[in-house]
């Protein structure tokens, strides 16, 4: 099941994150910014109520939001909730009629074979930047942008 995240989730997305994050797969995230940004959340949980997984979607600018902090536990991983969850924040993106998604990311070619096109990072707004002062790869930035176009709401 997928769903909105809790509050009460955000030490067990961190935990997440953190592993993900220590394996070299995505960059990490504080306590802080989790619980400022609870709400961009989407968790996968299994029918015992387990977190399996979770993915946030993040407004960025204007049309444009970023698909960021895509984990999946090791031991749920090519069972397609990698897949599930970024569908769920692309259709929150329509909902609030975004109509471009980015990603950072270290695994493009997951995100390729969902669409998403490579892109230079200088295409993105100077905004998404101001976090990469905090970031281990400053200045080196060893992610690759990918964009999504999203079809209008109508």
């Amino acid at each position: 099941m997928i769903r909105k995240a809790r509050m009460t989730e955000v030490p067990l997305i961190y935990k997440m994150l953190e592993i993900s994050a220590r394996n070299g797969e995505l960059l990490p995230r504080s306590l802080g910014e989790l619980y400022d940004t609870i709400r961009d959340f989407q968790v996968h949980l299994d029918e015992q109520g387990q977190l399996l997984g979770c993915c946030a979607l993040h407004p960025t600018w204007e049309d444009l939001g970023e698909i960021r902090s895509l984990v999946v536990s090791e031991t749920a991983r090519k069972k397609g909730i990698g897949r599930s969850l970024v569908n769920r924040c692309l259709e929150e993106g329509r909902e609030l009629n975004m109509q471009r998604i980015f990603v950072l990311t270290f695994n493009s070619p997951f995100f390729q074979r969902l669409a998403f096109v490579p892109i230079s990072k200088s295409l993105l707004p100077h905004k998404i930047w101001a976090e990469c002062i905090r970031c281990i790869h400053f200045p080196d930035c060893k992610e690759e942008a990918l964009m999504l176009d999203l079809p209008k709401n109508s």
